[in-house]
């Protein structure tokens, strides 16, 4: 029989077993109660333990059955990686490929071969979405605790005896995925975290790059760059990774294979495949132009699209596009494997929310219109200076980048994006998309 005492402390030593899975512990929050020291597990490194707590044979022969499918392009990549890990003298490397060349299928390989032996691999990313692509995959920021707001001298939090310390220095790779996002101050930082942090393994590391640990980078510079608020051409560029000081020491893979392109069930639908593949690229690199006379070409804003991807037959209206790209929707609504193969992609949120209306309303069943509560705070002057100066429609009229619009409507089958991190183990994070 427990008392209430016992319970609670037992309760604390499971906030603190949860806690230390992220490298904290009770002890960074002193205003809950402490329990006893008895009460608490310290022998083992929860961090260590989970990163090495997989199937040996399991990885052994997923890493078997991923290599049999391998190109020459990423066996190529994937040797050099495996060398470098193998000297413990660090390095930094970047694969550069556009959507479907193999760069997700490559991490796998990586992290199921080192996994295999035994070793400890981080696999992070810049987005939550990209994350729960690879194996046990975290945020950057999550993992390396990197801070929001970031300059040329920023160090880490990370203390040399804490938990996530002692991980990092049983580390052999850490693989960043979506990298061309990230500002290149994180890259600096996480360099001069890594040196501090192995110095205590030995002093020489602390003169090569990352520690000795070596750093493999991936992402495509088509897709989109660091995002500088109010930022010119020139801001983002400066931004980028390629204008850090670890760029002269990076070696760079290119994969030019598309692997998504080989599904077509015939090789005239593979050729088409292949065509439309380049031509995305070309207009990603900016080599395509127009021509007017061209019968065979389409020409917007002067980017020239051949005529077989557009549709010139029907009128150019949002609701042919919904239901060219959502056909039969009403009696598929609820299917997840149809709403998960298509999108329709948009630059603003305004024509998202437009969008969404539309297709929320062909969805069969009563909707609720649910309604946030808007008040401003911290205001000088009296309460009703505060009324007429913010009055409520102006603040529900506000649309706020990350939050959602003044009025939610849903109904049974609605899609909806999760917009905080809950549980990446569920493979929940920012930008899942759910069904209600």
């Amino acid at each position: 029989m427990l008392d209430d005492k016992q319970l609670q402390f037992y309760a604390l030593a499971e906030i603190d077993d949860l806690l230390r899975s992220i490298g904290k512990s009770l002890k960074n929050f002193p205003q809950l109660p402490q329990p006893p020291e008895n009460y608490l597990k310290h022998g083992t490194n929860n961090l260590i333990l989970e990163e090495t707590n997989y199937n040996i044979n399991e990885m052994e022969k997923e890493n078997h059955g991923l290599l049999s499918t391998i190109n020459d392009e990423q066996l190529n990549v994937y040797n050099a990686i495996l060398e470098s890990v193998g000297k413990n003298e660090g390095g930094l490397y970047f694969v550069h490929g556009s959507g479907g060349c193999g760069k997700t299928f490559l991490w796998r390989t990586l992290i199921s071969k080192l996994r295999s032996q035994g070793d400890i691999v981080l696999p992070v990313a810049s987005s939550g979405i990209a994350a729960t692509l690879m194996p046990g995959g975290r945020t950057a920021h999550s993992r390396f605790k990197i801070p929001i707001v970031l300059d040329e001298l920023s160090v880490c939090a990370i203390g040399n005896k804490s938990d996530i310390a002692e991980l990092i220095r049983h580390t052999k790779l850490i693989i960043w995925d979506e990298a061309p996002m990230q500002h290149r101050f994180a890259f600096e930082f996480l360099d001069r975290s890594l040196r501090d942090i192995m110095r205590c393994v030995d002093d020489s590391r602390a003169a090569l790059p990352f520690g000795g640990i070596t750093v493999v980078l991936g992402g495509d510079f088509r897709q989109i760059l660091p995002v500088i608020p109010h930022g010119d051409r020139a801001e983002i560029l400066a931004a980028c990774i390629t204008r850090s000081r670890l760029w002269n020491i990076c070696k760079i893979f290119i994969l030019e294979g598309n692997m998504r392109l080989n599904s077509g069930s015939s090789q005239a639908e593979v050729d088409e495949l292949n065509e439309f593949a380049k031509w995305v690229l070309a207009a990603g690199d900016g080599r395509l132009e127009g021509d007017e006379e061209a019968k065979s070409l389409f020409v917007e804003d002067g980017i020239q699209v051949p005529l077989q991807f557009c549709d010139l037959e029907n009128d150019n209206t949002v609701e042919n596009m919904i239901h060219s790209i959502y056909p039969d929707f009403a009696e598929n609504s609820t299917n997840a494997k149809y709403l998960s193969e298509r999108a329709i992609l948009t630059p603003t949120n305004q024509t998202v929310g437009h969008l969404n209306s539309l297709i929320v309303d062909m969805i069969p069943g009563d909707a609720v219109t649910y309604y946030n509560v808007d008040s401003a705070e911290d205001f000088g002057g009296t309460d009703d200076d505060l009324k007429s100066a913010f009055p409520v429609e102006y603040l529900n009229s506000l649309s706020v980048p990350g939050l959602p619009a003044h009025d939610l409507k849903l109904k049974v089958g609605a899609v909806v994006m999760l917009m905080r991190n809950l549980n990446q183990t569920l493979g929940l994070c920012n930008g899942t998309r759910m069904i209600c």
